[in-house]
């Protein structure tokens, strides 16, 4: 299947109309990532909701994940939006007008919980709307930047974009959510959602698209092109697998989240700023990839590297004992897991099909999404139900992460063996199957 690129590169001056897309790209990467993710319900909210949950709602850790578990939900089903982004353009547009209806449908169910009764299966409802407007935009977002970074070579370049974006989301909300779990739910509310607003300007001003021809063919020819795309790319299902075993680890963080308070005594401003630290190691982390290592290293060597690191900043949270301890894991943890996360999208990117950016993107993603926070739930059932210790459960958490190293000599070497800025023949598939591509 073939649709137009989402991506406009004017040609009547080749690199000077390169320069500006790109340009015009990244402002669009870099706020539409901002704005899906600082603004969503695990991130600027998550210690404000934790904190009501716990201390005004007063639930235990495992209805507490349960509840992220919900509220997430809508992420594990991204792929259906991505389908129907791909396929279903609105006034021929794939990309800019989910971003503005995602944008502008956030905004207003963040402040609707200014208006909503404190209960918990009402704040769990409204936590699904927004979670569910998030993932439109976002989804709209990882459709354009992997059309941005095949269109440019870049796919390491803009991976790395992408996450210091999020790092950034990251670090902002530690502070600004310790100061906001001081105050009313409502303020979340106001802050989340003018927030989430920012992408639908930028969209309008930046964000140049070329009127898609997929209504024309008619949708469902295009949605068989979607499926034939997908099951034809065995690249991305191997992608998949290597992002199920790594996240499928027990997670720890809503356990992290009790014990920083029942057992260290932080207050919400502490645990801001061990976001804040987390945030400011994974930035680094990200710059470090992107600025460097993509281009200096083949995305395989990378993959292996990283995940490792990954593993390592899981389980340094076993030295979580003290508050000097804490911002030593916190800081190694931001560092360790942005460097797996990083070269994990990057071979995301790589292996998304052409003309199903959109859908094999947020297929990727939600594997990655459903794995990260049903994890943190086993997590916290085996610590409530169980009763395994947490640094039993970090340590069992840093090594099924390793589980995942086996699996990336399976990845087809068209897709590992590259650095980024490495110009591919257009003719060369990079989600064909490993029988047909050489393994390094």
């Amino acid at each position: 299947m073939s649709v137009s690129p989402a991506v406009e590169l004017p040609s009547a001056n080749p690199q000077a109309a390169g320069s500006r897309s790109l340009l015009y790209a990244g402002i669009v990467i870099v706020v539409g990532v901002i704005a899906t993710t600082l603004a969503q319900t695990v991130i600027l909210a998550y210690i404000p909701l934790q904190n009501l949950l716990k201390n005004t709602l007063h639930v235990d850790r495992s209805t507490t994940a349960a509840f992220l578990f919900w509220i997430t939900m809508p992420w594990n089903v991204k792929p259906l939006f991505g389908m129907l982004e791909d396929v279903v353009p609105i006034f021929g547009s794939r990309r800019k007008s989910y971003l503005i209806i995602g944008g502008s449908l956030a905004a207003v169910s963040w402040f609707a919980l200014t208006l909503i009764p404190i209960r918990y299966g009402t704040l769990l409802a409204i936590c699904v709307i927004v979670s569910t407007a998030m993932v439109v935009a976002s989804t709209a977002i990882g459709g354009f930047m992997v059309e941005a970074a095949k269109g440019s070579a870049s796919s390491g370049r803009m991976t790395s974009l992408r996450n210091l974006a999020e790092q950034f989301s990251v670090l902002v909300s530690g502070p600004a959510g310790g100061f906001l779990g001081m105050l009313a739910i409502g303020w979340t509310g106001i802050a989340c959602g003018g927030i989430a607003f920012l992408i639908v300007p930028v969209a309008l001003w930046f964000l140049r698209e070329q009127p898609s021809q997929v209504a024309r063919r008619g949708y469902l020819p295009a949605v068989a092109g979607q499926f034939r795309a997908l099951i034809g790319a065995p690249a991305m299902w191997i992608a998949a697998a290597i992002s199920a075993l790594f996240y499928m680890a027990p997670g720890v963080q809503t356990a992290l989240f009790y014990l920083q308070q029942n057992e260290l005594h932080m207050s919400t401003e502490t645990q801001g700023f061990m976001q804040l630290l987390n945030g400011a190691f994974g930035m680094l982390a990200a710059a470090l990839y992107g600025v460097f290592l993509c281009k200096r290293f083949k995305l395989r060597s990378l993959l292996l590297i990283c995940i490792v690191l990954g593993a390592i900043g899981n389980m340094i949270y076993w030295f979580y004992a003290t508050l000097n301890q804490a911002r030593v894991a916190e800081s190694v943890y931001g560092f360790g897991f942005t460097m797996a996360e990083v070269a994990m999208m990057h071979v995301m990117v790589r292996a998304t099909p052409p003309g199903s950016e959109a859908l094999g993107f947020s297929l990727l993603m939600s594997v990655r999404n459903f794995c990260l926070y049903g994890g943190n739930y086993v997590g916290s059932y085996f610590i409530d139900h169980w009763h395994m210790t947490f640094h039993t459960l970090v340590l069992l958490n840093g090594g099924t992460s390793l589980l995942a190293l086996p699996l990336v000599f399976l990845l087809p070497k068209v897709v590992t063996m590259v650095r980024d800025g490495t110009k591919v023949d257009p003719g060369v598939d990079l989600t064909q199957s490993p029988s047909h591509a050489p393994h390094g």
